[in-house]
């Protein structure tokens, strides 16, 4: 598929004049082109490309020859069976009515002289790196043109251009670009330069390659998790039967105090090794689908972390490193995002002795593999136990008293708002405590897995996605004392033996003071 893509270019003042200069030579040489074109189609001439260039040369000696033939070919791209008006029919006759007069003579006249002497063009060629006289490079991070003006003289001009959504191929272009500088197997593109209203702008167009899939879920998946607290990514690797084969956390922190471009080029590289990592295991690569992300909002209390959400975009990581994927012929599922979290601390961290985000990467991957995720049956169990969950409901109660102690004493609103948000999270989670001890004397519905008994008809996923969260409830705050935890160790007995009667007895009496939520 041929695409074009826009840009704009931002140069310093003496480079600007030095790329104005060239422009009107080769605009001036694609005029000439396009004469001697008519003339020498009339004249029925023998190689009358051969014989433009060489005149060209005579008649322009100080522009680049592949400027004179990248001239050549705009001016074939005009019709020669009727007049054209270079600069544009439509401002010509205006000019033409004198009917205009000072200023605004003068701008259409400048929009004139724009269109007409306004243009530089370059052929993009494979052997040249993409393109020899016209080329992107990276700069310290930054997307730049190098504009070749003479034997061996540059200019560079930083490139002004963002991705307009996920369907952009812009992100294509990048992750083309990387993978070219990274391997040497360059792909030829080609730019052309225009000047309007005094500002420089830019069109490139390249073809984009459609590789055959050949890394897919059949031996298995490379999952990611992205998370912010700490900035890092989660990678798991699955294997085919769902078996957790190796794991790794990348840190992210280095991103935050960098430019966005910069921050740009060093996702691109990321993409890639991850990309690349899936090629070397022959798998595919499983992520969330984020459609939305919340970025908290002013005055939430959690100014760490909502400057780090607004720093670091997993979206637009994750629309990266799918394209640099699609451009490799690696596979990339995602899988819905609800309860991987939840399910990776509760069943996988303590039964595997691994972090939260590792356990929620290797859930994504397993669900990308279409598994389910049963409840076991020790948590089952724990659900219907009313001795245990009265003790979880009074750990809740406790919290709510300290809770409201501490707001009646903080004056800071920052830490009030925080508190507040506390508070009303501990006051869903007794509530829904409250309704489970009070639905006992019914028969509680089974649980079989993230994705339901029957998810077409979604009763049974309903059932699972009530009964992951009650299980939150149930066993972080009122076992572990904190939310998230940071050591899940602890719930491995209750996971495997269903000893929960052993930690509750060790945990109660609840002292005022001796959990804490965060």
């Amino acid at each position: 598929m041929f695409v074009s893509l826009q840009f704009k270019l931002e140069l310093r003042k003496e480079d600007r004049e030095k790329l104005i200069k060239l422009m009107r030579k080769q605009s001036s040489a694609i005029r000439v082109a396009y004469n001697m074109l008519k003339e020498l189609e009339e004249e029925k001439a023998k190689n009358p490309l051969t014989q433009m260039y060489q005149r060209l040369r005579q008649l322009f000696p100080d522009l680049p020859t592949i400027y004179i033939a990248s001239a050549i070919y705009k001016a074939k791209q005009y019709p020669t069976d009727k007049p054209v008006v270079f600069g544009g029919r439509r401002l010509f006759e205006k000019l033409c009515k004198n009917h205009l007069s000072g200023k605004a003579r003068e701008k259409l006249k400048k929009q004139w002289r724009e269109l007409r002497q306004g243009t530089l063009i370059s052929i993009g060629s494979k052997a040249d790196k993409g393109n020899r006289l016209a080329r992107f490079e990276d700069l310290n991070g930054q997307l730049y043109l190098r504009i070749t003006t003479g034997n061996r003289e540059f200019i560079y001009a930083k490139v002004l251009r963002k991705p307009s959504n996920s369907k952009d191929k812009w992100i294509t272009f990048m992750a083309m670009l990387l993978e070219s500088w990274q391997t040497q197997n360059y792909f030829a593109y080609t730019v052309e330069l225009k000047l309007r209203d005094g500002e420089v702008y830019g069109s490139v167009s390249f073809e984009i390659p459609t590789p055959e899939v050949r890394y897919t879920k059949e031996k298995g998946v490379i999952a990611i998790d992205t998370n912010a607290s700490p900035i890092h990514l989660a990678v798991a690797e699955v294997s085919k039967t769902g078996e957790l084969v190796s794991y790794q956390t990348i840190s992210l922190h280095n991103l935050l105090g960098l430019s966005q471009n910069s921050r740009d080029h060093q996702e691109w590289i990321l993409a890639h090794q991850i990309v690349n990592l899936a090629i070397e295991k022959g798998k595919a690569i499983a992520v969330e689908n984020l459609k939305k992300l919340k970025k908290g909002k002013r005055g939430d209390g959690k100014a760490k972390l909502r400057k780090i959400l607004h720093n670091w975009n997993a979206k637009k990581f994750l629309q990266k490193l799918k394209r640099v994927a699609m451009l490799k012929g690696v596979e990339v599922i995602e899988v819905h995002p609800a309860y991987t979290s939840i399910i990776g601390m509760l069943k996988y961290a303590p039964q595997l002795n691994i972090d939260k985000d590792i356990a929620s990467a290797y859930v994504i991957g397993r669900k990308a593999l279409g598994f389910k995720e049963d409840t076991s049956e020790n948590y089952e169990k724990l659900l219907k136990d009313k001795a245990y969950l009265e003790f979880a409901l009074k750990r809740y109660e406790e919290r709510e008293k300290e809770l409201a102690e501490l707001l009646e004493k903080e004056t800071n609103q920052y830490k009030r708002n925080a508190l507040e948000s506390e508070a009303k999270t501990v006051e869903n989670a007794r509530k829904l405590l409250t309704n489970l001890i009070q639905s006992l004397q019914s028969e509680p519905s089974s649980c079989e897995g993230a994705e339901g008994r029957n998810p077409e008809r979604g009763r049974g996923n309903k059932a699972s996605s009530v009964a992951w969260q009650v299980l939150k409830v149930a066993l972080l705050f009122p076992i572990l004392g904190r939310i998230p935890p940071r050591d899940l160790s602890p719930l491995k007995p209750v996971l495997v033996e269903g000893v929960w009667d052993r930690v509750r007895s060790r945990l109660a009496p609840l002292e005022v003071g001796g959990a804490s939520w965060s």
